[in-house]
């Protein structure tokens, strides 16, 4: 449905966006993620159709953007980060003009009364836009980009500036929505992506650094590998035990204090349960197991790995002091293995792209 195809805009001698691919099917909903900078906006202002690219192509369901701006335009439903909203028209009025704007071919009460019903702002449609709620806002907002049934949406900082309720209950629309539409969200809530989104790309100094299916990401954040454990004895002689221990690949000793008990921070070996092996070992030497809690990977430890692995490799010699940086302490083997895992993943997309350009060109000659 969305198709990036070798996308490059420079600004003058500034590259934002190096020439990145990457697909949206029908009726997926895909996350595009990255820090600042990093050639997001561009790229979603190419997309529609607000700015040119300097080279590549970029397509609606088939149709390029800049060569059919309009017919492109008519399948995209868009909510920039500030919703273009008129203050001083009613719900009513505004949403009437938008219909009127897209040249909307669709029965117009029972189209307004089922958009209204879809965002639930059906009990504010007579109200003034200036007195509603930044939630109620963000709601109309998003009705206009849905007049017309645009095949796809595109939604830029959809839940910035909501409470939690309101954010709870924008991520519940927009994941409904993906049932009728293709839907592309740029965000910097990485929570946001992981509660809505069916694929993450991440974009970095211009380039993708990372596409992968929200599933597989998640199967590994929630994969418990380490946890802290509270232990009561001998601290130097349980950190020693824990750091010779056969499945255990990293053990440190926390700032944390009960009494006799201290608890460490330990990471089993991939694929290893080490949780009974554990208990035994402690229990045949006399130290009491107070509390053990699992520690997942979240998807903040694995976008600032997988952004300071792009780092690494244009900087070289610098990594170490951009992880540093970045992190303040040294990653953990699982951070770096899932970090790297996803680069070369993304590194591989892009030169089997690249390669079937080129085949592409030598069989037009």
């Amino acid at each position: 449905m969305i198709k990036i195809e070798h996308l490059v805009k420079n600004y003058g001698a500034h590259c934002a966006v190096d020439d990145i691919s990457f697909e949206v099917e029908p009726g997926e909903i895909v996350g595009f993620l990255g820090p600042n900078g990093a050639g997001k906006s561009t790229t979603m202002n190419i997309l529609t159709g607000y700015l040119s690219s300097t080279s590549g192509k970029a397509s609606i369901a088939g149709i390029d953007i800049l060569r059919d701006p309009i017919g492109a335009k008519k399948l995209i439903g868009y909510l920039p980060e500030q919703p273009p909203l008129y203050l001083d028209m009613t719900v009513e009025e505004y949403l009437n003009f938008n219909y009127d704007l897209k040249c909307c071919k669709l029965d117009r009460d029972a189209h307004l009364a089922e958009v209204c019903e879809t965002v639930k702002i059906k009990d504010v449609y007579k109200k003034v836009i200036r007195t509603l709620s930044k939630g109620y806002r963000q709601r109309v907002g998003i009705a206009q980009a849905l007049i017309g049934k645009p095949k796809v949406i595109i939604f830029d900082e959809p839940t910035v500036g909501l409470d939690p309720k309101q954010i709870i209950e924008i991520r519940n629309l927009i994941r409904g929505l993906g049932k009728e539409h293709t839907v592309i969200l740029s965000t910097h809530i990485l929570q946001e992506v992981q509660a809505v989104c069916d694929r993450i790309v991440i974009i970095n100094k211009g380039k993708i650094v990372a596409n992968e299916k929200t599933e597989n990401i998640s199967h590994v954040v929630e994969n418990n590998r380490r946890f802290n454990i509270k232990i009561a004895g001998p601290q130097k002689d349980i950190l020693a035990m824990l750091k010779n221990m056969q499945g255990i690949s990293y053990a440190e000793v926390l700032a944390e204090r009960d009494g006799d008990a201290y608890t460490y921070m330990v990471e089993s070996e991939y694929g290893v349960d080490i949780r009974k092996k554990l208990f035994y070992q402690l229990a045949e030497r006399g130290w009491p197991m107070i509390g053990m809690e699992a520690l997942g990977m979240n998807l903040e430890d694995i976008f600032i790995t997988v952004v300071d692995k792009s780092e690494e490799v244009k900087l070289g010699a610098t990594r170490n002091r951009i992880k540093r940086r970045a992190r303040g302490t040294e990653k953990s083997a699982l951070e770096r293995e899932v970090g790297a895992t996803l680069y070369e993943d993304a590194q591989r997309q892009r030169n089997e792209s690249a390669l079937t350009s080129n085949a592409e060109d030598e069989d037009d000659e």
